[in-house]
């Protein structure tokens, strides 16, 4: 029986005990609630703290007002994403691009949950989720008491493992019928810090109301709600600075190329090398990629010993290797499209042939190919070898090269290849190549990128689909291997990777969260700070009370269900198109 079954089962034995201690009453006389598997545990511990956390009432107030204006620049922003996602949806319809049903529609990938989105690690999720909802819980609590609405309790949420934190307000205070007056002494930071003034009379008036029949009006409403969201983004900033300078700067990569297959019984094998180490230098010789390590071997004769440094688990070992095999056969680059009216279009040569030698010159890596086509001119006369990839027959072809279209003193072939990603050598291993120091690099350059909005998009999406499609799900298993800890870093050892991905799933939950809790949708916080101002606005302009509230009701329902749909057309929309 492999983990999963065994947490499978552990999991379905604690549902089982939630059930019948529920049915007989244990868990509300200790004040929990269950909600199907979901424990609610509370307590009236700790409320004293909040008192003395909400102490600064102006510096909280003024925290919570920059939230709402976050919140609404983030409601504007997801709706507008939700609306372009929607037409370009609809257009691929129309015009048959819709792509097919695949992991970035699946429904289990919408929701945030560690362990059921399979883009989110269990580990690194769960303590993320768990800290994103605590600080966005807690925020709720604290502006709970600046605002002086009662909070009942406090707890956890528990599901076998802790999962989150929870703060309960009163509600009927925080969102009662009743809305208590507006006194600009008490409130310097209301509606004129945003810019909105709905009716100063009725702002000013003063009306007395006990502590019995207290409820929140607007402005504290909307800070008490925006507190969450609020906490949500400064956790994603501090987390991802942290994460995009100390921590990334301490860490540095061994080298790109690596060893993904070794001959059994070889020179290499018994010396020690094994899959997925990551070669750093042969001999004096640096090795970053695999051309130089393929260089270097060209000029070594067979029967040579080479003394080959290879890391695993980031140690650095050297190992005698004899030099087996210099006759290797070149294993080309693949051909992924032609280009129309190109010409290669005209020869016959097929996609997916490898081309494996030009004018005689074997192309072992795309480096080889790059070099020939960056040296070529136009009307240059070319022979291609390629080699078929369902028959493996090779064939012979004669080109004429066009003018390139970007560069105008340089040939211009017309395909689109890739390296196949694998490349024997003479050692008897088989490398592969990861680019891990432009891989660093980029994910480095993210701040800057965040001027423009396709940077923004990168950080959003970045565990998902990552700077090259793959996603990026941080720096564990075989990818930590092409990276070591330096300077600051260098005695924490792999501590290192875990502080990164930590703070990359943290940074990106609490942003994530944040962004989504602004939809104008209720029962999100930016459904219900929604609804509050234009039911303010439209009361503005009707001065009937009754007809604000059921107009704002509606609005923001159709907000919701607008919402609603667009999330299910994301999910069901390519199956409409290609079938379930």
């Amino acid at each position: 029986m492999d983990g999963t079954y065994i947490a499978l089962s552990f999991f379905l034995l604690y549902w089982i005990a939630v059930i019948i201690l529920g049915r007989k009453g244990i868990l509300e006389k200790y004040n929990i609630s269950s909600y199907g598997p979901v424990l609610m545990i509370r307590t009236t511990k700790g409320l004293e703290l909040l008192d003395k956390l909400a102490i600064p009432k102006k510096a909280w107030r003024l925290y919570a007002d920059i939230g709402i204006r976050l919140m609404f620049i983030g409601m504007i922003a997801m709706f507008l994403v939700i609306i372009v996602s929607d037409i370009a949806m609809l257009s691929s319809i129309g015009d048959n691009s819709m792509p097919e049903p695949g992991k970035f529609n699946e429904a289990r990938n919408i929701f945030l949950i560690p362990g059921v989105n399979e883009f989110i690690p269990l580990t690194w999720g769960i303590i993320a989720l768990v800290i994103t909802l605590i600080v966005h819980e807690f925020s709720h609590a604290i502006l709970c008491r600046v605002e002086d609405i009662r909070v009942k309790s406090m707890g956890i949420l528990l599901a076998l493992v802790p999962i989150g934190g929870f703060a309960e307000p009163d509600e009927e205070e925080l969102f009662g019928k009743k809305e208590a007056p507006y006194d600009e002494k008490k409130d310097p930071y209301g509606d004129r810090r945003l810019g909105i003034v709905i009716d100063e009379q009725e702002e000013k008036e003063e009306i007395k109301i006990s502590d019995e029949e207290k409820v929140a009006n607007r402005n504290q409403r909307a800070r008490i709600l925006a507190a969450g969201v609020m906490a949500n983004f400064v956790v994603a900033v501090i987390a991802f600075a942290l994460l995009f300078g100390p921590v990334l700067g301490a860490m540095a990569p061994l080298g790109d190329t690596m060893v993904v297959d070794v001959e059994e019984g070889g020179s290499a094998y018994e010396a020690g090398i094994r899959e997925n180490m990551v070669i750093t230098q042969i001999d004096d010789t640096k090795i970053g990629n695999v051309d130089e390590m393929r260089q270097y071997l060209e000029e070594i004769e067979k029967g040579s010993i080479v003394t080959v440094y290879a890391a695993s688990d980031r140690v650095i070992s050297s190992y005698e290797i004899e030099v087996v095999n210099t006759d290797i056969e070149p294993s080309g680059i693949t051909i992924q499209s032609i280009v129309d009216d190109s010409p290669v279009s005209n020869t016959g040569i097929e996609e997916g042939s490898r081309i494996l030698y030009i004018d005689g010159e074997p192309i072992y890596t795309y480096t080889d190919f790059s070099n020939i086509m960056s040296s070529s001119n136009p009307d240059q006369e070319l022979t291609l070898k390629t080699e078929d990839p369902e028959t493996g027959g090779i064939s012979e072809y004669t080109v004429n090269l066009a003018r390139h279209p970007d560069f105008e003193e340089r040939g211009f072939l017309g395909v689109v290849t890739s390296m196949n990603g694998q490349v024997d050598t003479s050692l008897g291993i088989v490398v592969g190549e990861f680019p891990a120091t432009r891989y660093l690099e980029l994910f480095k350059s993210v701040p800057q990128m965040l001027t423009g909005i396709g940077g923004w998009i990168i950080l959003l999406g970045l565990p998902i689909i990552g700077f090259s499609g793959e996603g990026f799900p941080g720096f564990s298993g075989t990818l930590a291997q092409f990276y070591e800890p330096v300077g600051w870093a260098e005695p924490f050892g792999i501590g290192v990777f875990w502080l990164a991905n930590a703070l990359l799933w943290i940074g990106w939950l609490n942003f994530y969260v944040g962004l989504f809790n602004c939809l104008p949708a209720v029962p999100l916080d930016g459904g219900h700070v929604f609804r509050d101002y234009v039911n303010a606005v439209i009361y503005r302009i009707t001065g009937n009370e009754e007809r604000a509230e059921n107009l704002s009701a509606v609005i923001t329902a159709t907000f919701a269900m607008l919402i609603l749909i667009s999330f299910l057309f994301m999910i069901f929309g390519p199956h409409l198109v290609h079938g379930f």
